[in-house]
């Protein structure tokens, strides 16, 4: 055991604790709460939608900003704000009344969770060696289904019997992560020196002596990379936005007891990542990445046409075991492949960034959700995502491979396939 905890850094395992632990009371939540909205809001579908929808938007508009926060005051502070922000909305959820209430709790909760992961990711990549990070994130994509496969049914009791004890458990798991993270986790984030500091502000400084204005097709060139990986990515994150919001109600149209079926599946899903997702991180771990994310995209694909048109719990089952699959390969590469194109100095800017395309496929995902579930019906909402998927997943496809053959062309040269080259094929 003490051979293993010296595997990783202290850090390292704090993060997959702490993951565990939010993460039971999460799921014991997140299923349930477009539900108990719902009920709450009077049966006002799009209302409820827009609430959970508030929470995403107001991350997107932090997340552009948490990364580079991150990156100058160090991580451990943001991780700290963040979880202190996170304990007190969880909490403030068991005292609200009223629509309004809701809302201004779920704009201070996506300001809490949009802080988090740019920093927690940045300082994986400050201690961890590039060729052990998709085993690492792999590990935490691990804890966090210890709560996917526990906290679902969990919740559904609770549910049941009072939502206020839900809030109250997150607010408690919230507050004792924040206290290991204060406790334990050193700062990663490694002082600039002096003379690269100043390299850069030359560098920022035409003859004039005046900084180069912005310019966004410079912005572009430089990180077009990052831009195609994020935005490829968000058709599957809208897949989880919509599992989170449409999907709950979409099963409510189709079988009487939705509620038991869903929990089933999240839990099903929680168990399968628990058995298989170190395993299948280290068998994909030399496979070309575009064929990894396209054997994975094709599964998502698969995933939202069974969601929408499986007539059977049983087929549910299997829809739920290929999405699994599908997950297992695409989170620790497409996490691993940020943190090698990253800039040592950017990190925290670079998951900042790619981190957006979850929040923004949470904040479009319950809207759009509830307009064709109000309008048309869950076939079609699932049907026109899987459309999507397959425009994702071609994007990728393309994007990955031609930065794997980039790089292994530069190994051939003798040249490091680290940052030097992620750094090149982003210029």
């Amino acid at each position: 055991m003490n051979r293993l905890w010296k595997t990783y850094d202290a850090a390292i395992w704090i993060r997959a604790i702490g993951t565990a632990l939010t993460s039971v009371t999460n799921f014991m939540m997140r299923p349930f709460l477009v539900l108990y909205l719902y009920g709450q809001l009077e049966g006002n579908v799009f209302l409820s939608m827009l609430v959970v929808s508030l929470s995403p938007f107001v991350g997107m508009l932090v997340g552009l900003f948490a990364g580079k926060l991150s990156d100058r005051v160090g991580r451990k502070p943001v991780m700290l704000a963040s979880l202190v922000i996170q304990c007190g909305s969880m909490l403030a959820f068991m005292t609200a009344t009223s629509v309004w209430h809701y809302a201004l709790i779920s704009i201070f909760s996506g300001m809490g969770h949009a802080l988090f992961y740019p920093a927690a990711n940045a300082q994986v990549s400050d201690v961890v060696p590039e060729d052990k990070r998709p085993e690492v994130f792999a590990l935490f994509h691990t804890a966090l289904n210890l709560g996917a496969a526990a906290g679902p049914l969990l919740g559904l009791l609770l549910f049941n019997w009072n939502m206020h004890m839900v809030f109250f458990a997150c607010a408690v798991t919230t507050g004792i992560y924040a206290l290991l993270v204060w406790w334990k986790v050193p700062e990663t984030l490694q002082a600039k020196p002096q003379t690269s500091a100043a390299a850069e502000d030359a560098a920022a400084r035409p003859a004039s002596g005046k900084p180069t204005p912005f310019s966004f097709p410079g912005w572009l060139r430089r990180h077009k990379l990052l831009v195609s990986i994020t935005l490829s990515s968000m058709p599957v994150t809208l897949l989880y936005a919509l599992v989170e919001s449409a999907f709950p109600l979409h099963l409510q149209s189709r079988f009487t007891n939705y509620q038991t079926i869903f929990a089933s599946l999240m839990t099903f899903n929680g168990l399968m990542v628990i058995l298989l997702q170190i395993w299948i991180a280290r068998k994909t771990a030399n496979m070309p990445l575009h064929r990894v994310m396209g054997a994975a995209y094709t599964m998502f694909a698969l995933v939202a046409l069974g969601y929408g048109f499986a007539p059977w719990v049983v087929l549910l089952f299997a829809v739920e075991f290929v999405f699994t699959i599908g997950e297992m390969m695409n989170g620790p590469h497409s996490q691993k492949l940020v943190s090698v194109i990253a800039p040592a100095e950017e990190r925290g800017f670079y998951f900042s960034f790619y981190s957006m395309n979850w929040q923004v496929s949470r904040f479009l995902g319950p809207l759009l959700g509830g307009l064709v579930l109000s309008k048309l019906n869950g076939e079609w909402l699932f049907g026109l995502l899987g459309v999507l998927i397959v425009a994702g997943g071609i994007s990728m496809f393309f994007v990955c491979k031609a930065y794997y053959y980039r790089t292994v062309s530069a190994s051939s040269r003798g040249t490091s396939s680290g940052e030097p080259v992620a750094a090149e094929v982003s210029a």
